[in-house]
């Protein structure tokens, strides 16, 4: 999740630092956030905007793909769901391996965002506990949800030289979060661009990379060393 949590690392940290440091150490880089982009798909686009917004310092220019888990769904707020309750049966590491997709990414979700160092033996709290819905656990995500938190991050957002996002419009949900993301960044008078396109998820995302994200980075990185 892109995210620093006390029991499972501080991986939002490890690539905006660490990451950057070793790249630029090992490679041949312009090593000047002028020179640098952050991307990403669904939760990676997630990521990309969290860690973006938060060093501007590092990154110049920010593009998202389909970026997931910006605003908080109604309905995981409001919902005893079927699939909280299925994480909230799940007791040991072998139940939890032999789960779904959906629930394993509640369990990572719950790691990031509600981590409980004194909770074995997966050292987080869920958002249902012995079927009863525990608010204090959602508040915690919605705190990590960007549209909740966004002017914590306006200044720094405005340090970006370029922003971009996009989402296809059978996607439903990510494309009614990034227009609502849309509406945030104009009402700031955050300069931007967003596009909704004829696609779903995932069936787009190859073309999307090469005929705009690349062609975003192309025209907005600076592709000569700092004269300072």
């Amino acid at each position: 999740m892109y995210s620093n949590s006390v029991t499972t690392g501080n991986w939002e940290d490890f690539i905006a630092r660490e990451l950057v440091s070793y790249v630029d150490g090992h490679y041949r880089t312009l090593s000047q956030k002028e020179s640098r982009g952050i991307c990403g798909h669904s939760m990676g686009g997630y990521g990309a905007l969290r860690i973006g917004e938060k060093n501007p310092d590092v990154f110049s220019s920010v593009y998202l793909l389909s970026p997931c888990c910006l605003n908080s769904s109604q309905e995981l707020v409001t919902t005893v769901t079927p699939q909280f309750l299925r994480a909230d049966s799940i007791r040991t590491i072998d139940e939890f391996k032999r789960s779904d997709f959906f629930t394993k990414a509640l369990f990572a979700s719950a790691a990031a965002w509600s981590p409980n160092p004194v909770n074995p033996p997966f050292y987080l709290d869920l958002p249902v506990k012995n079927g009863n819905l525990q608010p204090e656990v959602l508040h915690k995500w919605d705190a990590n949800r960007p549209l909740n938190n966004l002017d914590r991050y306006v200044y720094n957002i405005r340090m970006l030289k370029s922003i971009a996002f996009d989402a296809g419009d059978r996607d439903k949900s990510i494309a009614e979060s990034i227009e609502k993301l849309d509406d945030e960044f104009n009402k700031y008078g955050i300069k931007h661009s967003f596009e909704i396109y004829d696609g779903d998820h995932i069936n787009r995302v190859g073309k999307r990379i090469e005929e705009k994200m690349l062609p975003f980075f192309s025209g907005n990185l600076l592709f000569v060393g700092s004269t300072k």
